[in-house]
């Protein structure tokens, strides 16, 4: 749910009128729009990129996935982990269009480590494969626009630390 999806809900749920703290969030929210749209924008047209740079990290920090018997072992495993990498860069960007943690923590947080456990997926893998992404990202950010995603990414990295 968006910033102010969620202004609007409450307000009415109160029978009330946004208060002004509500109001001042929207106007901040607001004059990050073109932030937001540039980083969304950035993270969709340099993914391969992001994601070719994460997973050579990760693979140095866990050399073990890669070799024999590992979770990313041959191309077909790799391609499957690699396909996980663009889906969390996604959900970076749903978070930072939306200003909402909601969004993230309902499209990939909730149930994901459990899916990851019946698979066999090593869960301290996955955290520090986003932890690798968000590292990627950084490489093709402003400081001002990093700060508007890098928080979606902790709030992923602490729900699958969980």
């Amino acid at each position: 749910m968006s910033i102010v999806t969620r202004v609007i809900l409450n307000a009415d749920n109160d029978l009330r009128y946004p208060t002004v703290g509500e109001l001042d969030g929207l106007k901040s929210y607001f004059t990050t729009t073109e932030g937001r749209i540039e980083v969304a924008s950035i993270l969709r047209d340099r993914e391969q990129d992001i994601i070719k740079i994460a997973s050579k990290s990760i693979f140095q920090i866990h050399p073990e996935y890669i070799a024999p018997g590992g979770n990313a072992e041959g191309a077909r495993k790799r391609s499957l982990c690699l396909r996980d990498y663009g889906w969390y860069l996604r959900l970076a960007t749903y978070g930072v269009l939306s200003g909402e943690k909601d969004s993230v923590e309902q499209v990939g947080i909730i149930g994901v480590k459990e899916m990851y456990n019946s698979l066999g997926v090593p869960i301290l893998g996955m955290v520090d494969a986003i932890q690798c992404l968000k590292d990627a990202s950084m490489e093709f950010l402003s400081d001002y626009q990093f700060k508007l995603v890098a928080p979606y990414f902790d709030f992923m990295i602490q729900g699958m630390s969980i």
